[in-house]
């Protein structure tokens, strides 16, 4: 999840804010396409570059596996997690570059969105939280957090809670976007 913000952002911050920066986003959205196909194929395209680089790393767990014993459904659950968790931090810097005509602000806040998103589940964040604040309200802020639901995946649980969690935000940046 760290690597993830500077990777997500650096590789949104033009789905939209270059479209509109350069003037080209009118000859976009005359073609016979609706605003939806566009955004959906804009983000497919943003998940698939993220995804090729996640899968690219798969060499190093088959040279751990030729050395080792590893784990391997530890593995593959982290891969699932990872590409889950991609979907979910593509729509937010898609959603950030949707905001403006500059990449540079497009890639600020779109690191700022997925950095409160993963602080908020961090540890030190919620056990700051814990000595002041209601544990009700603890959880919730916990329960948002993209950490919280990698961690459970990393672990090797594939809950459909995370799953859910991950395609939920993608789907609500989605909207957001349109």
């Amino acid at each position: 999840p760290w690597v993830f913000l500077i990777l997500v952002p650096a590789a949104t911050m033009g789905l939209w804010a270059e479209e509109r920066r350069a003037g080209t986003i009118e000859l976009l959205l005359t073609f016979p396409v609706t605003l939806l196909e566009t955004i959906l194929a804009k983000f497919l395209a943003g998940w698939v570059f993220i995804t090729l680089g996640i899968i690219l790393t798969f060499p190093v767990v088959i040279t751990v596996d030729y050395l080792g014993n590893p784990d391997m459904g530890v593995i593959l659950a982290g891969y699932v997690g990872s590409i889950a968790m991609s979907a979910a931090c593509v729509s937010i810097g898609m959603f950030t570059s949707s905001l403006t005509r500059s990449q540079v602000i497009s890639f600020v806040l779109s690191l700022v969105f997925c950095f409160v998103l993963l602080l908020a589940g961090w540890p030190p964040v919620t056990n700051f939280f814990v000595q002041w604040a209601p544990t009700a309200l603890v959880d919730t802020i916990a329960a948002v957090s993209i950490l919280t639901h990698y961690e459970s995946i990393q672990r090797g649980v594939l809950d459909a809670k995370d799953i859910v969690y991950f395609l939920g935000v993608a789907l609500c940046m989605i909207a957001a976007t349109h």
